[in-house]
């Protein structure tokens, strides 16, 4: 077995989130769930099939973010991996959607930083063993850290 690192770049602006999923209606399933969560998103959708044509399926909203999942996705090469880019939205708002999505299985990362993609590799084909994104801790926030903390949640809106 062969294991590989597959670097993905996330534009400026933009979130990625890296799961797999099982069945070739995904991506129409995966479109639904995030234009019925969030008004104004952009996205594009890939996904690897893992049999029959063994293709990369994809859909979107924007021409730009699906030729990015598709590319990632192709680079990944992972049966059944599933590649999401999207603008206009955090990841937080689509995540209870996207986990009621029945084909979805895992979600591995959720995330606006470049990262890389923990793939294995045998005779069989490739899969997802993990992902690595960002980077390591420096230390445990001290009261300053907190204070930033909270009143960025507060200025953004996620918290009152």
């Amino acid at each position: 077995m062969e294991i590989t690192n597959v670097a993905v770049q996330v534009p400026k602006d933009t979130n990625v989130i890296i799961a797999q999923s099982h069945f070739i209606k995904t991506v129409e399933d995966v479109y639904e769930a995030l234009v019925g969560t969030v008004p104004g998103i952009l996205f594009g959708i890939a996904f690897c099939e893992a049999s029959g044509a063994c293709l990369v399926r994809s859909e979107g909203n924007d021409p730009l973010l699906k030729k990015i999942a598709e590319q990632t996705a192709l680079s990944i090469a992972a049966g059944h991996a599933l590649v999401i880019f999207m603008k206009n939205a955090y990841p937080i708002n689509v995540m209870r959607a996207l986990k009621d999505v029945p084909e979805i299985c895992t979600i591995f990362c959720a995330t606006a930083n470049s990262l890389e993609v923990v793939v294995a590799e045998s005779s069989q084909g490739r899969g997802i063993i993990g992902v690595i994104d960002g980077s390591k801790p420096k230390g445990i926030e001290g009261e300053s850290d907190v204070k930033w903390r909270k009143e960025l949640l507060r200025k953004i809106k996620y918290k009152l």
